[in-house]
């Protein structure tokens, strides 16, 4: 029997599922199998479950059995247990049925709920779809028409971001696909369109700009011109303070200044460009835009280059410029607003091609130019245009180093200009004396140069002590120096006084002295108009000093630098000596003169037999002559020069005084000539002495006088009449008395001199023993001299 039990079980063991384990594990355990059974009538399989629950029956039953026989009594007890879970399993799978049942009758009412919410749902999201489609179509759509308005009124930026939004935002997804492909293929036309209206709208500023960019640089040019203007009035008043603060006087002034932006003066319109430049950028043509844009301004500037034809560089030479300043200022505003439209490379080029451009133009117009004027005109212009462009950052050296280049032909022809204009104020001056009538014509005649002789002012009318010519050629050299200063203003060296120093003494010793100098020597002009000139060079001497101070107020230096030793002008040193010049050429005239005064000794009787106590006319002649000479010289010369006129003519006379008894006209005289000469003589002494006093140069030469002049004449009438006159060999008296004489004048001269018996010391001579010892010395002093000859 035990056998049948564990085959039984082991057939049972042999049968047992996954399933059958898990039911008896929730059976031993005495969990809830209301889950398991829910489950299994869900699936609609409750047969497997009740079969498992037999099967699982069946088991237990052995098992019952099993544990009955070890355990009877609690095996009673179990199958009793037992017979009550089945009476459960009944009445559960009863309740399971019921549930089951009514659950099949409330579902399919709800199965045909949710069938139709699911339609429901289905159709709401292909609703939903068409109104999203629909809402993209007329977004899309409302895009398209702005865009076509933006078209019609030009915004084209606007209609290209519309183009944008619609091509970023909806066309790659668009859900409509006969629309999309037209879009697609309107875009690029739009696009196309779009470019070529903005390029066309560009290319109408470029020739706007090109025709505006005279005006902006003259504007601009006018701007330096204007602060230039400022600056040099500025430093006039700085400079006029500085000379009244050195002269002790109180100066006070206030410099007004007046900031001027030029950048809100020089108003144009770079909107254009700059919406063209943004437009080609948001089409991806950035590029392509900056290469077009450097192109035709390259080509604009290559046609701004070249000079007018049909007009003279002088008179077009300002809008060639101004078209060329106005050019770059407007390709400075544009590399510093455009946002990389052009680089500082490209603008570094245009300018250098430029400067070659206009450095060989203005080299050749300044070859072709003939006249001082001319060349100031366009260099004013040009250092205009270097200040202007200086201001935007340009390099303008190269240029202004052609003004410097041509800075000596400038002076050159500015130099003839000024060469002829003294020639004619020279050689038409009258050489009398200057009548200032008024004050104005004193201030801007006398004082403007610095020639007053005095600091009290004259009566007028005022008598000058130089003829017109002197503030007439002051004004020339006063416009020289101006000239100088204004070509070298403003150009490559700030420091040019030594410059305008060089060529205001090459004009002073090249020009005005050489054509003084031939104005004295001309055969025409007589010893008062001699005279004059030599005054006037002795001012124009002292001009001078005007001259290199007026330059160095021009050139900004401090006045007192030029009163240094070396500071001076080498013309004014020649100007002295072209003044000894005309005064050895004033003495030559007055000496001439004297000779013919002098060649009336001719006349005289030298073997007069009676004294004569009248003087000779000659000499009455000479007298008139020489005060009318030296009243004029004291009008007009300097003391100094007053005295070597005075002098020299004097010392002729005394020469020719003394030539007379050398004269081969004269074979033999006596002594009542010589009495007659010495009359002469004492006539002249004396008006010497008169003059020599009232000029005023006893003053000044106290060790000296005109009388000394007349030495030599006065010791050989002294010799002659003297009672001893052999004593002239001995060495002491003739040192003392007789040193202007010489041995071999006064032999001959003595050799003359013959008092004959029939003459009046003949008669006399056996009455006066005097008479005939000065005879018998007159001989001793003929034999001696012959010995020492």
């Amino acid at each position: 029997m035990d056998s049948k039990i564990h085959k039984r079980r082991a057939t049972i063991d042999n049968g047992e599922t996954g399933e059958d384990l898990v039911l008896a594990t929730l059976i031993g355990n005495g969990d809830d199998l209301g889950p398991l059974v829910r489950h299994a009538f869900e699936m609609g399989r409750p047969e497997p479950l009740v079969q498992q629950l037999k099967h699982l029956m069946k088991k237990k039953e052995v098992e019952i059995e099993d544990l009955c026989k070890t355990h009877y009594e609690e095996f009673i007890r179990a199958v009793d247990e037992l017979r009550g879970v089945l009476v459960d399993a009944e009445e559960l799978k009863s309740d399971l049925s019921s549930d089951n049942f009514r659950l099949q009758e409330v579902g399919s009412a709800l199965l045909l709920k949710l069938e139709e919410l699911l339609e429901s749902y289905s159709i709401k999201k292909s609703v939903t779809e068409a109104i999203k489609m629909s809402r993209i179509c007329i977004q899309v759509l409302e895009l398209c028409v702005k865009c076509n308005k933006h078209l019609s009124q030009g915004q084209f930026y606007l209609a290209l971001k519309a183009v944008d939004l619609v091509e970023k935002n909806y066309l790659q997804n668009f859900p409509v696909n006969k629309i999309k492909i037209v879009i697609e293929k309107a875009i690029p036309m739009i696009k196309a369109h779009i470019e070529k209206k903005v390029t066309s709208h560009f290319n109408e500023w470029l020739v706007h700009i090109r025709s505006s960019a005279k005006d902006i640089g003259q504007t601009a040019i006018g701007h330096a011109s204007s602060a230039r203007q400022r600056d040099e009035e500025m430093r006039e008043r700085q400079r006029k303070a500085e000379e009244m603060s050195m002269a002790g006087m109180d100066f006070v002034y206030q410099l007004d200044v007046d900031e001027v932006a030029e950048d809100s003066v020089l108003k144009f319109d770079l909107t254009p460009l700059h919406r063209s430049y943004h437009i080609h950028t948001c089409l991806g043509l950035q590029e392509q835009f900056r290469d077009y844009y450097y192109k035709n301004r390259l080509l604009q500037l290559t046609s701004d280059l070249q000079i007018p034809s049909s007009q003279p560089f002088i008179e077009s030479h300002q809008t060639y410029l101004a078209q060329i300043a106005g050019y770059f200022i407007v390709e400075d505003r544009v590399l510093r607003t455009s946002g990389g439209l052009l680089s500082v490379e490209q603008v570094e080029t245009m300018w250098e091609t430029t400067v070659a451009k206009v450095v060989l133009i203005l080299d050749a117009q300044f070859v072709q130019m003939g006249t001082a004027t001319h060349l100031l005109l366009v260099k004013d212009y040009i250092t205009l245009l270097g200040a202007t462009l200086r201001q935007y950052g340009y390099e303008v050296s190269p240029i202004l180093e052609v003004l410097d280049k041509s800075r000596d032909k400038y002076h050159d022809l500015l130099l003839e200009d000024c060469r002829q204009e003294i020639e004619n104020i020279i050689c038409n001056d009258s050489c009398d004396q200057m009548i200032v009538k008024k004050e104005s014509d004193y201030d801007n005649n006398v004082l403007a140069f610095d020639l007053e002789t005095s600091d009290i002012m004259p009566a007028f009318p005022y008598i000058a002590p130089f003829s017109s010519m002197v503030p007439d050629c002051c004004f020339i050299v006063r416009s020289f120096i101006k000239g100088c200063v204004d070509y070298l203003s403003y150009g490559l060296n700030s420091n040019f006084y030594d410059i305008v120093r060089k060529y205001l003494d090459n004009l002073l010793i090249d020009v005005l002295n050489e054509v003084v100098l031939n104005k004295v020597h001309s055969p025409a002009l007589g010893e008062s108009q001699v005279m004059q000139l030599a005054a006037n060079i002795s001012y124009l001497e002292r001009a001078c000093n005007f001259f290199l101070q007026y330059a160095a107020q021009l050139c900004g230096i401090p006045v007192r630098s030029v009163d240094r030793p070396r500071a001076g002008l080498t013309a004014k040193a020649i100007l002295k000596t072209s003044r000894d010049e005309a005064y050895l050429a004033l003495l030559t005239l007055v000496n001439s003169k004297l000779e013919e005064f002098m060649a009336l000794t001719e006349n005289i009787n030298w073997t007069m037999e009676e004294i004569v106590q009248d003087r000779n006319d000659y000499m009455t002649e000479v007298v008139f002559y020489l005060e009318t000479l030296l009243s004029k010289g004291q009008q007009i010369l300097p003391l100094d020069a007053l005295y070597k006129v005075g002098s020299g003519a004097l010392e002729h006379i005394s020469s020719s005084i003394v030539a007379a008894f050398l004269s081969d006209s004269v074979k033999r005289f006596n002594a009542n000539a010589v009495m007659l000469i010495n009359n002469d003589l004492k006539m002249l002494e004396k008006f010497a002495d008169e003059r020599f006093q009232s000029t005023g140069l006893s003053e000044v030469y106290r060790d000296g006088s005109f009388q000394g002049c007349l030495v030599e004449a006065r010791q050989l009438i002294n010799l002659l009449s003297s009672s001893q006159p052999e004593n002239f060999m001995n060495p002491v008296i003739r040192q003392k008395n007789y040193n202007a004489l010489d041995h071999k004048k006064v032999s001959i001269i003595c050799d003359k001199f013959k008092d004959s018996a029939d003459s009046i010391f003949g008669s006399l001579s056996n009455r006066n023993t005097k008479i005939s010892s000065r005879k018998k010395s007159m001989d001793m002093l003929k034999k001696r001299l012959k010995d020492f000859n």
